[in-house]
């Protein structure tokens, strides 16, 4: 009789706990959380996102193709854009090349505004700012070392709308365009031929009949003369 009421007891044991509910993974009990349920419904969000842009972009090729253009050249010229040591490495460049030609030969105007940077460059003065797709360097009022009240004091310094009349120079698409603009004609001194006449100071490109006619008078020069006899 013992032995059994212990079999009923253990069989009804062994039925409870096969009724019991399984106890959660750990991936449920993740997936079933706070988090789990956000994780979700943002992968959602960015799934239906997507769908849509593949199905504007078929429905809509050429708005499509302008959007990706924009895109893509936002992204090179982020990438692209030249920074502080690149300008530095440039202006030095600019300054060797004046440097090799004659005070009377090379251009006024470069030589001016390099020397000025180099100024600049040499009291501290110069600051590079990056604004995304572009860079720009302008001038401050002091070297950021200095230890006079006018340098540190942040009530003093330069102001956002005082910024357009400091720029020095604007790096875009891997170029320096103001220096790079102030060298052109670097080597051709503009006072030489200040004081020429009005036609004279601005020359044209020959035509093709005259280019012709100068390389043939330049081979007739090279022609042995033929002196006659006199009858």
């Amino acid at each position: 009789m013992a032995s059994r009421l212990i079999s009923k007891r253990m069989f009804c044991a062994a039925k409870e706990t096969a009724s019991l509910p399984h106890s959660k993974s750990r991936w449920e009990k993740l997936k079933t959380s706070k988090a789990g349920v956000w994780s979700r419904s943002l992968a959602s969000d960015y799934k239906e996102a997507c769908r849509e842009m593949v199905v504007g972009m078929y429905e809509r090729p050429v708005k499509a193709s302008v959007y990706a253009s924009l895109l893509g050249g936002a992204f090179a010229c982020f990438f692209s854009k030249p920074d502080k040591s690149s300008f530095d490495a440039a202006l030095l460049e600019r300054s060797g090349q004046l440097g090799l030609l004659s005070s009377w030969i090379r251009s006024g105007n470069s030589d001016k505004h390099v020397q000025n940077l180099l100024k600049l460059r040499n009291e501290g003065r110069l600051r590079h700012i990056n604004l995304g797709l572009l860079s720009l360097v302008y001038f401050a009022d002091h070297d950021p070392d200095s230890t006079l009240y006018e340098a540190q004091c942040s009530s003093l310094s330069v102001l956002w709308r005082n910024l357009p009349g400091r720029v020095m120079d604007v790096g875009f698409a891997g170029h320096w365009w103001i220096l790079d603009s102030k060298m052109a004609n670097f080597d051709v001194n503009e006072e030489e031929f200040a004081r020429l006449p009005a036609h004279m100071q601005s020359t044209t490109p020959p035509s093709a009949q005259e280019v012709e006619l100068n390389e043939r008078l330049h081979r007739e020069s090279w022609l042995a003369l033929k002196l006659e006899a006199e009858k």
